[in-house]
């Protein structure tokens, strides 16, 4: 994990919105890349806010060392509201019943709870629909006049801005400036009104508001070929996923290879034995399509991924059990992309980087002392 693409990309993204402030998405780890570390070089370069799916996420951040500015959105009852309080850590509601936790919590840990009020403008997941939304809005309002709550955030989330100029993108900014003149009429002052994910920072400044929210750009991935591929974008992958040979051997023509033998080898050839499978984060769907670079040339993966391991043919081209074999990279020494893999697989980028899983060891690039923190 290169820590100075992380720094540098949330460079880029600050400079597409100058007016707001930059919340790092550190969700699932960090897409994959480690969440301690990634946000503290997401600090580093300039981020004021993070984010995390999880209470368990933002409450590990907490017990890393982070004090900054820290919201978790994806709650269900019973949920710990009172430890993510007293952690000075910023909660989501999209219901009353949401609300109706999070007032209990804070009288019982004697604080008033920073809350964000999440509304649905379309999505369809979470987020106050628009008929619950003045309901949910004076209810807090009230919990606010009482002490228990600071209502520090009105937010939502995009469902298409991954396509730019798709009509839904203009159609939820305009339900969420309606949603924020519901909030305003009932008496609500946020002090950050945010809608904008990775692509709409990129390509839609009307949507900046106070507050953007990057995750997978963060990472140096682009959120969709219609935005752009990540050179274009100014981003910078910070994931490079590489592994050793654990075997070469010649095997002649006709040689079945990994379960099934949906590859045999079309003549006499080498065989390359990568030791990741889909245990490792490696997709099953990448059977026979992904590559790799091996013995100086892209491969493809040759036959099934196993859960442990695959095979590339490697042409009877030299190589030695022990040599490097890079999956994906930034691309800069010819290496594929996590990019290529997602079209590979069929999949998205986000995918590729975040179900790399703990099995495989990480390594950080460009690591900086801490000078207190996280």
């Amino acid at each position: 994990m290169d820590l100075d693409a992380v720094r540098a990309n949330v460079r880029t993204l600050r400079a597409c919105a100058p007016r707001a402030e930059l919340m790092a998405v550190v969700k699932a780890d960090g897409y994959g890349h480690g969440a301690v570390p990634c946000a503290r070089a997401a600090r580093e370069a300039g981020a004021t806010w993070l984010g995390t799916a999880t209470p368990q996420e933002a409450l590990a951040l907490r017990a890393a060392g982070d004090r900054g500015r820290l919201l978790s959105w994806l709650w269900t009852p019973g949920g710990p509201w009172r430890k993510a309080i007293e952690a000075d850590i910023d909660v989501s509601a999209s219901g009353l019943w949401a609300l109706e936790e999070i007032v209990a919590a804070a009288r019982q840990a004697g604080r008033t709870a920073r809350v964000h009020l999440k509304a649905d403008t379309g999505l369809g997941r979470s987020g106050s629909q628009p008929a619950d939304w003045p309901g949910l809005v004076a209810a807090a309002r009230a919990a606010e006049a009482e002490g228990a709550v600071d209502v520090t955030g009105v937010w939502s989330h995009f469902a298409c801005a991954d396509e730019p100029g798709h009509p839904a993108n203009a159609a939820q900014l305009e339900a969420f400036r309606e949603a924020l003149a519901v909030a305003e009429r009932a008496g609500l002052d946020p002090e950050v009104r945010h809608h904008a994910n990775s692509p709409a920072t990129l390509t839609l400044p009307e949507s900046h508001f106070d507050l953007v929210r990057p995750g997978v750009s963060l990472y140096g991935l682009s959120p969709s070929p219609e935005v752009g591929v990540a050179a274009e974008l100014g981003l910078r992958p910070a994931m490079t996923l590489k592994a050793a040979l654990a075997l070469v051997k010649d095997v002649p023509a006709g040689h079945g290879v990994s379960y099934g033998f949906t590859y045999r080898t079309p003549g006499p050839t080498t065989l390359g034995l990568v030791p990741l499978g889909y245990a490792d984060g490696v997709p099953r769907h990448a059977s026979n399509t992904a590559p790799v670079l091996a013995a100086g040339k892209w491969r493809t993966v040759a036959g099934r991924v196993a859960m442990d391991q695959f095979v590339v043919d490697l042409g009877g081209d030299a190589a030695s059990a022990g040599d490097e074999v890079v999956l994906f990279g930034p691309g800069d020494g010819g290496e594929p992309t996590a990019e290529d893999w997602a079209r590979a697989a069929g999949t998205i980028s986000y995918e590729i980087v975040t179900r790399i899983s703990t099995r495989v060891s990480r390594t950080y690039a460009n690591v900086r002392a801490s000078t207190g923190g996280l």
